[in-house]
């Protein structure tokens, strides 16, 4: 005989509750960015460690100043890092006009209030630190771009008007960046800004014009400008003039030969000890080279070239979830950091004429330092959303 027992309803649980019982069983950010920052911080430091004591000793009296200043950097870049992470894309996008309004005004105040270097001005003296404005406006720029795009990528994908408004916007940065003078910056930007209009769906005609009028724009600032054209002859024959024009390159190709498939051995560099010009700075991958050799720049480039496959990726998979502004987003990021540190590499190695611009997180400059953080920061942000809303929809339909 059969026994009915009687339902019994249990309670509903609150939904709080459940959200937060899936959260803990999901990893709600990407380890991997962090853990490849981390390893770029700790090879950054030893590497600045140990170009720079040379060059510290001589100037300064003192061969960890460098160091000391480098590791600041680093704790300072952590520091706003932390700030950072707490901020939510959808901040980022309304704010990314005024993003831009700050970077035209830093980009304005280091031509008025600037300190000079080696005949640039791009440095703006705070206390003991020094800002250098270009580092800040490719960031904040590509933001703008980002936000641009999904306000107006129609307009991009059928006429050439949509297409060209934000290339004047970079035209009047251009401007501004070239008066410093710096060259280097405009053409990460220019790559960058045509790399994301490309993936957003300009059309190819579009592209190709603006390439051409870019390339024309880059020859005519070469010829006018003797000392640019003085790098680009001594990139294509630094050996002509090996104790003038093309000594910086001559020294570092030395560097690099010295240091074969395995290196010298970390700390046993000769081209540091007063050779090199910037080795901590922008030439900083020859001495990586001569003290690890050809095994010690694939890895790094092996960890530079995850990083930006991770963004790339990442910036794909928000587009497909329809987050347009932080797929832009992510895809820029990807785009510069790549672009940045080929042509970094390229110059020291003698493919690019010396272009002035920093090893992402490796080289020594805190101004570089806290914009790439915060540029790995926004990717971590923008994945951590993303896996929140799927963490959102998973509990969603669970309680259906």
């Amino acid at each position: 005989m059969a026994i009915s027992m009687p339902s019994v309803r249990l309670p509903e649980l609150p939904s709080w509750l459940f959200e937060s019982q899936t959260a803990k069983n999901q990893v709600t950010f990407d380890r991997g960015f962090i853990v490849i920052a981390l390893a770029m911080y700790l090879i950054g430091l030893i590497m600045v460690a140990s170009s720079s004591m040379p060059i510290g000793e001589k100037l300064f009296n003192n061969p960890f100043h460098f160091v000391i200043r480098h590791a600041i950097y680093i704790v300072m870049s952590l520091f706003i890092a932390a700030i950072a992470l707490r901020v939510e894309m959808h901040h980022w996008q309304k704010s990314s006009w005024v993003l831009l309004l700050l970077a035209m005004f830093l980009l304005v105040a280091v031509l008025i209030i600037g300190r000079t270097v080696n005949g640039s001005t791009r440095w703006i003296m705070v206390g003991p630190i020094n800002i250098q404005a270009a580092e800040p406006a490719k960031l904040f720029f590509f933001c703008y771009l980002s936000a641009y795009l999904v306000r107006r990528r129609d307009e991009v994908m059928d006429n050439f008007k949509g297409f060209f408004k934000p290339l004047l916007v970079l035209f009047l940065l251009a401007v501004l960046l070239l008066l410093e003078p710096d060259l280097g910056t405009v053409i990460v930007m220019g790559a960058t800004a045509l790399g994301l209009l490309f993936l957003a769906g300009a059309k190819l005609w579009q592209f190709f014009a603006i390439v051409a009028v870019v390339l024309s724009a880059f020859v005519m600032l070469v010829i006018f400008e003797p000392y640019r054209l003085r790098r680009v002859t001594s990139f294509l024959d630094p050996w002509q003039d090996e104790f003038g024009s093309g000594y910086q390159l001559t020294q570092s190709l030395m560097a690099y030969s010295r240091g074969e498939f395995f290196g010298q051995g970390l700390g046993n560099s000769v081209q540091k000890l007063d050779y090199l010009p910037e080795a901590h700075t922008d030439f900083v991958m020859a001495v990586v080279g001569e003290e690890f050799g050809f095994i010690g720049i694939v890895f790094l480039l092996g960890l530079c070239l995850t990083l930006v496959i991770k963004a790339l990726l990442l910036g794909k998979r928000a587009l497909e979830k329809e987050k347009y502004f932080e797929g832009f987003f992510a895809y820029a990021i990807g785009i510069w950091m790549s672009f940045q540190a080929a042509v970094n590499v390229g110059a020291s190695a003698g493919i690019f004429p010396t272009k002035g611009l920093t090893m992402p997180l490796i080289s020594y400059g805190g101004s570089s330092m806290i914009v790439m953080t915060l540029a790995i920061v926004v990717l971590i942000r923008i994945d951590h959303e993303l896996r929140l809303q799927s963490i959102q929809a998973t509990a969603k339909g669970g309680r259906k």
